[in-house]
């Protein structure tokens, strides 16, 4: 297919983009299959980012490509208010199947508004059981849980809220869980920070526990620069939790669907939440969706009002959209019919070991990793992110994309890659970083 560039690059206002910086070297995806992109030049690279976190599958899937095609031509769209579609109602008993602790599902149509509609329900639930003081929300630091509103509010990355000023006043804020030097380089978890959940008792003792309605945590925090959480850190959230009647939130949009190795995170590290956000792998990308799952206890508490009313007063036009659900149900059957959560389990290895290889390049400050996502942290110059954006460059060039995080180097490759192709990537990033 012959793709050409774009002869006016002014009208798209990109998403989280330096966009002068951009139009003086463009980089254009035309085409994308497996695990690789090529440019419209033609360059041929590892999409080592797995899209944005969020191509497990691999690229170009024939048959979730199929089934979305079908679909169109048979319904292209329903809503959902107050009347329904058979593929929504498949595509929720499909998911749920897959986590047991967990009985429904709301559709959304992407991780932020998953988390907006998780933290609605979290303080929607307290109300519905008479707790109707329960208003504030706790997140973290270097936390990304989306740019909407309230995912905005409960997140910790600075940079994303400087623009908007105040966002919703009852949001608190746990450290993050970085310890340098004592888990510097630290393969999977790491042992020291445990102690840190306890940010969250500080919280209910000086706001009152009866205060708090949520406290949303990734498991593995992704886009704030890829940190496993501490040995026990989990556990202890969900005992504080439990101790004063605070939902626990797992964001699961980036490490669901496979990325640690078992279809879920909470899966991986033995700790259930009350609520679970989800989208990206979902579909595969291929068409946007995000959903929130939620336990029966906590979907009872809406079942108590009159039964003319909605039960949750939210929703989205395309919530459950038919395309969307023909692609969910597509990509669950993909993962399973080739193991790909499986073979994710087998590359953790040889994907740690290549990440862990580099630890002797100069420059090389850290490197974390935990099922099929990592990152490599470079001493940063003068100015952050310098080096990052360097490496970034090169590395396209050399052949393999990767997420520049101020100067951590992020990756989250599909899960389909093979030992050879880990070893691909290892030998580009060695040549590179040794270069810079």
């Amino acid at each position: 297919m012959n793709v050409q560039l774009p002869n006016n690059l002014d009208a798209y206002w990109m998403p989280f983009t330096a966009s002068r910086w951009f139009k003086d070297n463009p980089r254009i995806i035309g085409s994308a299959d497996g695990i690789h992109y090529t440019t419209i030049e033609g360059h041929k690279l590892i999409d080592g980012t797995g899209g944005l976190w969020c191509c497990n599958a691999g690229h170009n899937r024939k048959p979730i490509v199929a089934a979305i095609q079908k679909q169109a031509e048979t319904l292209d769209f329903a809503h959902s208010f107050n009347q329904g579609h058979a593929i929504a109602f498949e595509a929720a008993n499909r998911l749920t199947e897959m986590t047991p602790e967990f009985d429904h599902i709301f559709f959304t149509n992407s991780g932020s508004e998953a988390v907006d509609t998780a933290l609605k329900i979290a303080l929607a639930y307290h109300q519905a059981r008479g707790e109707g003081q329960r208003r504030v929300l706790v997140g973290r630091q270097k936390a990304y849980h989306g740019i909407n509103f309230g995912g905005l509010s409960v997140g910790g990355i600075g940079l994303n809220k400087g623009q908007f000023g105040t966002l919703y006043p009852d949001a608190k804020h746990m450290r993050h869980t970085q310890i340098l030097p004592e888990n510097a380089c630290k393969r999977g978890q790491p042992d020291h920070g445990a102690h840190l959940a306890d940010d969250l008792e500080e919280i209910c003792q000086t706001y009152g526990g009866h205060t708090v309605a949520a406290c949303i945590v990734e498991p593995v925090a992704g886009a704030g620069g890829v940190f496993p959480p501490p040995v026990g850190y989990l556990q202890r959230l969900r005992e504080i939790c439990d101790r004063h009647g605070i939902l626990l939130i797992f964001d699961e949009v980036i490490s669901g669907f496979g990325r640690m190795g078992t279809g879920f995170a909470y899966q991986k590290f033995g700790v259930t939440p009350d609520l679970m956000t989800v989208a990206k792998g979902i579909t595969n990308a291929t068409v946007p969706l995000g959903g929130v799952f939620t336990t029966g206890s906590v979907r009872e508490a809406f079942l108590t009002g009159p039964e003319t009313m909605p039960d949750l007063f939210h929703g989205y036009t395309y919530s459950g959209h038919p395309l969307a659900c023909a692609a969910a149900i597509a990509t669950v059957d993909l993962y399973r019919d080739e193991g790909i959560f499986e073979n994710a389990a087998r590359m953790e290895q040889p994907w740690e070991d290549m990440l862990h290889g580099l630890q002797d390049l100069p420059g090389v400050i850290d490197i974390r990793n935990i099922g099929l996502v990592g990152a490599v942290q470079l001493e940063s110059a003068e100015v952050l992110g310098t080096r990052g954006r360097a490496a970034f460059e090169k590395l396209w060039d050399e052949g393999v994309s990767c997420r520049p995080i101020g100067d951590s180097l992020a990756m989250s490759p599909p899960l389909i890659l093979t030992e050879d192709d880990i070893g691909r990537i290892g030998d580009m990033f060695r040549r590179v970083l040794s270069s810079l």
